[in-house]
């Protein structure tokens, strides 16, 4: 009797969850470096949040191909080529001629980050036992967190080092630029682990590659496994290539349709940027220095929230696949709103000292408590459970051209959120801006309660 392998499965979702890493990593770096890089190349805040958000364009594009990639050549040709990508990414981006060039490598990055955000979950998902996909999907939001606390650690060591980012550092080069020099190696990381982990059995089926899958089947899931392959592939109604219609289905009069399950996905991928949690990560910085803490004390500020996202986010692995996907988007979705809500009170009461808010006392402590409350309330739901069903709730047939779907719109708000958080802060003051976040946790709400279905302990093969 064939038991198994937890400890094999575990290693595997790991490797695949690097990618997460790199994601997190890659997205935070630019953090310590956004008042540096404005004073470096003299540029103004569309231009700086250009630099910050078309990086999110670039995993827009990266999200959307990478599913189809990942359908036609294999989730580990693509695993590679995203940490190639990483990679050259954290080289150019440490050592540009100017600000446009700086950009182009930070759209590669992007276009890596992209890739990763879909192939993860989607791998993870395919290789994982059903009573067991829901803790090993939140690896990928886990390593997000841990790439995202990575990023920040290492910018604050730099700075406390070199004195900060703006500062001459080792070689006679800028500590910022150093700040992405350091992701070249966890980018080489990845790429050997992607080398070293089997194809995903679902894709080798597609193939017609059915005993290599049954192999790693049994070592995956052991007898529970046995016949599976075969369920695989009546799920997957032929071996043509997945294509983008395959998300439409027959409506009313023969006019086709985007099937429900995809609008779903679309809602969980786009709502999860809209709440807003990547200003905090993206602009966290600068936002504690606005207000008036020291540049050090922002960055520590920053690496408590990680610490604490860190933290939330162990909670859900533990409970999502106890307690379900719905109650803890729930439970994420009233918590986010009333602590966005303290943080828009927090700022649009502070007076205005130099054009921004001035906090102290009790208002700095409530913008402060409500910032990390928001972080824990998004880290425990939304921050991995999205991931987990975006991999998990789409049938065999869909689940390539799903993911790349909904995976182009959460980059999409992820940039639309963060390009417009500088003029909206200018514009409206930090206190209108985080109210529109507020707004759409709000909608989270009922959108959670009539949209979304539950698929805690459902095997890919009967999703519908």
């Amino acid at each position: 009797m064939a038991k198994p392998s937890i400890v094999y499965m575990l290693l595997i979702a790991g490797a695949a969850a690097l990618g997460g890493f790199l994601f997190g990593f890659d997205t935070a770096v630019i953090n310590g470096a956004v008042l540096a890089l404005k004073e470096h190349f003299g540029a103004g805040d569309w231009l700086i949040g250009l630099a910050v958000s078309l990086a999110l364009l670039g995993a827009a594009g990266g999200a959307f191909f990478a599913g189809q990639l990942a359908d036609r050549f294999g989730r580990k040709p693509c695993m590679v080529g995203a940490a190639a990508l990483f990679f050259a990414s954290s080289i150019g981006s440490g050592a540009p001629f100017g600000i446009y060039d700086f950009i182009f490598w930070r759209v590669v990055g992007g276009i890596g980050v992209g890739a990763a955000s879909v192939i993860a979950p989607a791998y993870i998902a395919e290789t994982a036992a059903a009573r067991l996909r829901g803790r090993l999907g939140s690896l990928q939001q886990f390593a997000i967190v841990l790439g995202i606390f990575a990023a920040l650690v290492s910018n604050f060591v730099i700075v406390r080092l070199s004195g900060g980012a703006s500062r001459t550092f080792w070689l006679g080069t800028h500590a910022w630029q150093w700040m992405f020099w350091v992701e070249a190696i966890p980018a080489l990381v990845y790429g050997a682990a992607a080398l070293c982990i089997p194809e995903s059995p679902r894709h080798l089926v597609a193939k017609g590659r059915i005993e290599d899958s049954e192999v790693i089947l049994l070592r995956l899931q052991g007898d529970e496994a046995i016949g599976r392959a075969a369920e695989i592939q009546a799920s997957l109604r032929g071996k043509r290539n997945p294509r983008l219609s395959d998300v439409l289905i027959e409506g009313a009069k023969g006019l086709r349709r985007i099937h429900p399950v995809v609008w779903s996905g679309l809602g969980l991928a786009v709502l999860q940027q809209l709440v807003g949690i990547n200003v905090i990560f993206y602009y966290g910085s600068a936002l504690w220095r606005s207000v008036g803490f020291s540049e050090q004390d922002s960055l520590m500020l920053n690496v408590f929230s990680s610490i604490v996202n860190i933290a939330t986010t162990l909670i859900a692995i533990a409970t999502v696949d106890r307690l379900g996907r719905k109650p803890l988007l729930l439970v994420g979705s009233l918590g986010m709103f009333a602590s966005l809500f303290a943080m828009a009170i927090a700022f649009a009461t502070a007076p205005v000292v130099g054009g921004q808010p001035s906090l102290s006392g009790i208002g700095a402590w409530t913008a402060l408590g409500a910032a990390n409350l928001y972080i824990v309330f998004f880290g425990m739901s939304w921050g991995p459970v999205m991931w987990v069903m975006l991999g998990e709730m789409f049938n065999n047939r869909i689940r390539g051209a799903a993911l790349a779907l909904c995976g182009l719109f959460q980059w999409l708000a992820n940039f639309a959120v963060s390009i417009t958080f500088p003029p909206l802060a200018s514009g409206i003051g930090l206190g209108g801006a985080y109210s529109i976040y507020a707004f759409f946790a709000f909608i989270s709400i009922f959108f959670v309660w009539k949209g979304v279905t539950e698929t805690r302990g459902v095997e890919l093969e009967a999703m519908k």
